[in-house]
């Protein structure tokens, strides 16, 4: 039976200085949860608070209907995973996947039987005698993945286990993440500061920006209804754009152009346009605005274009497949506006009327 975790206004200081603003969240049961945001947001320091290691200023922790506040790190049917794999080098991959049972005196066929379903489930059964020295980057996390598996937890917390590896291996291990939690079906909630991580993982986000949470919701969610300017920001890669606009009477100006949105909104505003909904191809939208290429990059899949606006202002655009584009060149741009995002002075979402 899956775990639900319950954030209620949730609190953190270091003395006098607050670090975690009143968090509220509800994780349910079985769900993969991915904190995101910029270094220093508190990401980590909220997971520590709900694993135990870091004392909860205030507000309440509830696990399964109880409160956890004063419950001890050991107690709360926990287990982590580190950015540091953490491996002790003397030890063997069993040894090291079977130290926490046999320090809690678990009799040793137990112990046999869980480690042997942990390697299955990694498949690293042909690594269990060798020493992490003799282990890659990637086996390693499988191993400190392993030992949190043995211990048969209600909950998984992953604090960027993949900051150490390289960005092939990266992209392997978090399909194997994802993989694992489809099997096991446990609650678990990740930490990165990558957006893509969490893009592709996740069943919840949770933006966070300076001990605040900005929203929280399904990747596509947020990708498609930000919040706000920050979340907009975040979500996504490339970027989205951002542009200084004029709105009057539903109609927004920006880039040297004029777009009907049908939003009842008045005065300056910022337009967000994600680069992958402009294109070059007549015909695919409405003429949004002329553009000079300053930089391309042909990705084979996709061609990026960075261009500058008749304003002045930086634009990216993707586009799918080769395209023949050259630089320095002026190109007309075309998108949908109802794939327009505008934002007001407090840099808030104004929803389509």
């Amino acid at each position: 039976m899956a775990t639900s975790i319950e954030l209620r206004q949730i609190k953190k200081a270091y003395g006098e200085v607050p670090v975690i603003h009143g968090v509220d969240l509800t994780i349910e049961p079985g769900q993969f949860t991915v904190f995101v945001g910029p270094s220093g947001c508190g990401k980590s320091t909220l997971l520590r608070m709900i694993a135990g290691l870091e004392p909860i200023t205030g507000g309440d922790l509830i696990i399964d209907g109880q409160r956890m506040n004063d419950v001890p790190a050991a107690k709360r049917g926990i287990a982590m995973v580190f950015q540091s794999y953490a491996l002790y080098p003397h030890m063997s991959v069993y040894q090291n996947l079977a130290f926490g049972l046999e320090t809690a005196r678990m009799p040793k066929a137990e112990i046999e039987k869980r480690v042997q379903q942990a390697a299955a489930i990694l498949k690293i059964e042909p690594l269990l005698k060798r020493k992490p020295k003799q282990l890659s980057g990637g086996q390693r996390q499988r191993v400190a993945i392993g030992r949190a598996i043995v211990r048969e937890p209600k909950i998984f917390l992953f604090d960027e286990p993949l900051s150490n590896l390289d960005a092939e291996l990266r992209v392997a291990m978090r399909v194997e993440i994802a993989k694992l939690h489809n099997d096991l079906g446990n609650t678990m909630i990740y930490v990165t500061h990558d957006q893509v991580e969490a893009m592709t993982m996740a069943d919840k986000i949770v933006v966070l920006r300076a001990g605040i949470l900005e929203q929280a919701g399904a990747p596509l969610d947020l990708y498609n209804n930000p919040r706000n300017l920050f979340v907009a920001g975040f979500i996504g890669s490339p970027k989205m754009n951002f542009l200084t606009a004029t709105v009057e009477n539903g109609a927004v100006k920006a880039a040297g152009s004029s777009l009907l949105l049908g939003r009842d909104v008045t005065g300056t505003k910022t337009l967000g346009i994600r680069p992958e909904h402009i294109t070059i191809s007549e015909g695919s939208g409405i003429k949004f605005a002329d553009v000079r290429v300053d930089l391309i990059e042909n990705l084979g899949g996709q061609t990026v274009v960075y261009a500058t606006t008749s304003d002045g202002e930086a634009l990216t655009v993707v586009l799918e497949g080769q395209r023949a584009v050259a630089m320095g060149a002026t190109v007309t741009l075309y998108l949908d506006p109802s794939k327009v995002h505008v934002f007001d002075e407090a840099g808030n979402a104004i929803s389509q009327s």
